[in-house]
């Protein structure tokens, strides 16, 4: 049953990224970006390599001798839950400071050609 969660949690965030992506995609060209979403985007690619570790520790088999394997594992998880949390709490700050609405602006990128030069 646990499997079935992370399966559908995982899939269901690949979606949401795909659906970010063309988001931003579109923000990006406009130089105007939420940061509201971008903290969002950053908690949930966290979040999907998260589970992505979790059916990689459920789906393989680690024996004594694979000390190396193990830690790997062990950091990978340690990795994806301190990108998590952080991504929580850059989200948390932003709505009990009530600032959902902040939107970070890029400045245009000049080609040589438009300047003359």
């Amino acid at each position: 049953m646990l499997l079935i969660a992370y399966g559908i949690s995982f899939i269901c965030a690949l979606l949401l990224i795909a659906a970010l992506f063309l988001y931003f995609r579109k923000r990006f060209r406009a130089r105007v970006v939420s940061l509201f979403m971008l903290a969002a985007f950053f908690f949930l690619g966290a979040y999907t390599v998260k589970m992505a570790v979790a059916f990689w520790i459920r789906f393989s088999k680690v024996t004594a001798g694979d000390a190396v394997y193990a830690a790997l594992k062990s950091q990978a998880w340690a990795t994806a839950q301190v990108g998590t949390t952080l991504g929580l709490l850059i989200l948390t700050v932003l709505m009990y400071t009530k600032r959902q609405d902040l939107f970070v602006v890029f400045p245009a990128i000049k080609n040589k050609e438009e300047n003359g030069q």
